[in-house]
């Protein structure tokens, strides 16, 4: 099974729709349409900062890094090396780091259309 590994904060600042005003509400907006695919992977969402504290639901884990977002979805990638693993997020820089471990990358699109 895939394991698809979103970062939160990163995919919700993808779209200019106020996300700002209530970070919080927003991370479970992005949980709640990542809870409705059917694509028989397991969903790690990473939320930080304001985010954290937003609950795990059927289908998506929500992990709240304890510090910075990116290091926790790194820590992830690395636990998941040679399994299937998708970090979703548009930072060249966390990619970079995620490859490290085998870990393939796609863009805020693959799971948050452009509304």
């Amino acid at each position: 099974m895939t394991v698809l590994i979103v970062d939160a904060a990163n995919v919700v600042g993808s779209v200019p729709d106020g996300w700002w005003r209530d970070r919080r509400a927003a991370a479970e907006r992005l949980r709640d349409r990542l809870a409705l695919r059917d694509a028989g992977e397991e969903i790690i969402l990473v939320v930080e900062g304001a985010a954290r504290g937003v609950a795990s639901v059927p289908g998506v884990r929500v992990d709240g890094a304890p510090g910075s977002g990116d290091d926790r979805i790194v820590e992830l990638a690395a636990a998941h090396a040679g399994r299937g693993c998708v970090v979703v997020t548009a930072d060249r820089e966390l990619r970079e780091r995620v490859r490290a471990y085998g870990a393939e990358c796609a863009g805020p699109r693959s799971v948050r259309p452009q509304e």
